[in-house]
């Protein structure tokens, strides 16, 4: 039987009877004939789908960085509703998107489940299949109970990660995500160039002796409270991917998790050799910020001008790795990406360019729009201070 999306929520609980969900596993709508789809989410959760989700909410906008591998041709075409962040904070991908995708503008639209409470009510005037949640927002949801308002509505909802530990975590989203939505060919697909791709670094450095390795500081978001300074990955996100290239991550010894704020000072007495941030065109959402411009629509002119404000901070010349040219900027969304594949091998090439003479990240990224990206490889994601 069917019902129209917007039907009152007390009907459609009548027509679900029969087919109740267990909330604590957030199981939905259980098989009627056909064998159930099921998955293990990246919160651990059991996830039961009648068939493959075609109407798909997105908890988190820049999910679609990893929801889209799987769809490059028609990223939208399943996607009901989705978190407004990537409109916000990566502006120039989601102008990208709309260009290819102009049905995007008119989809409904809430607040990213990570920061903000996640509109149940709106979720289920949508009338979903399925929506989809960052691993980032699964306490947040828990102590909301967003699982159990959506499983008491008959909507299962899923748990992926491409932040929290991207580089543990991404194959076995995109497994979750192409099982739920019917593509596991398209995962396999993906996951093979994924292992394939990260292999070629961390399989070199696996042995690298520890007196070999070199102390790195990132800078997590460069410039983007012109006001402040300084934040650092700490043991997670790229914080984690700087280490599986055989870097020493300066800030994981300081902050187990995903980073703190640390004082310049700190940083002036341990004069660390390599100095990596990352960066992206936050102009558009926050005042006055003088992020490093990465994405689709920039240049290398605004990028190294950039880049140079950042180093010639007060203090910041004195640093060796600024002395030495060794200070780097990064596109700061390949932090929520499977895309962070890229950076890995960027960071392999910046810290060893004769261990990893032959592998080149621009024709790595320009492959990755080619088979996996529903938009076409423009602008500048990556740079050196000159």
């Amino acid at each position: 039987m069917s019902m129209p999306p917007n039907a009152p929520v007390s009907r459609r609980r009548l027509l679900l009877s029969g087919l109740a969900l267990t909330a604590a596993a957030g199981l939905p709508r259980p098989s009627l004939g056909a064998d159930p789809i099921t998955a293990t989410d990246l919160a651990g959760r059991t996830i039961t789908l009648r068939a493959p989700a075609r109407k798909v909410i997105l908890g988190e906008g820049r999910l679609m960085y990893g929801f889209s591998t799987l769809v490059p041709r028609s990223p939208f075409e399943r996607v009901v509703g989705w978190a407004d962040d990537m409109i916000m904070f990566d502006p120039g991908t989601w102008r990208k998107y709309r260009a290819a995708c102009p049905q995007a503008e008119r989809l409904p639209r809430f607040s990213n489940a990570v920061n903000a409470d996640f509109s149940t009510e709106q979720a289920i005037s949508l009338d979903p299949d399925l929506v989809i949640f960052p691993l980032s927002a699964h306490q947040r949801l828990e102590a909301t109970n967003t699982y159990d308002k959506l499983a008491r509505a008959g909507i299962p909802t899923a748990v992926v990660d491409f932040r929290e530990q991207p580089s543990q975590n991404t194959s076995p989203s995109i497994e979750v995500l192409g099982r739920l939505l019917g593509l596991d060919a398209e995962a396999r697909g993906f996951n093979d160039y994924f292992l394939r791709e990260t292999r070629r670094v961390s399989s070199r450095v696996w042995n690298l002796p520890a007196n070999r390795r070199i102390t790195v500081l990132m800078e997590r978001a460069a410039g983007y409270d012109p006001n402040s300074c300084c934040q650092t990955f700490g043991n997670a996100n790229l914080g984690v991917t700087l280490q599986e290239a055989g870097g020493i991550n300066w800030g994981a010894g300081r902050f187990p998790g995903l980073g703190g704020n640390v004082n310049p000072e700190t940083i002036f007495t341990d004069d660390p050799e390599v100095i990596i941030g990352t960066g992206a065109d936050w102009s558009e959402s926050v005042q006055g910020s003088r992020g490093v411009p990465f994405g689709y629509e920039a240049t290398p002119e605004r990028v190294q001008a950039a880049i140079r404000a950042l180093a010639e901070r007060p203090g910041w010349p004195s640093l060796r790795a600024v002395k030495t040219k060794r200070f780097y900027s990064i596109y700061h969304q390949f932090y929520t990406s499977p895309a962070h594949l890229v950076a890995l091998q960027v960071f392999a090439k910046w810290l060893y360019p004769q261990q990893f003479a032959d592998v080149d990240p621009d024709a790595t990224w320009r492959v990755y729009h080619e088979r996996f990206s529903p938009i076409p490889l423009t602008g500048v994601f990556w740079a050196q201070l000159a």
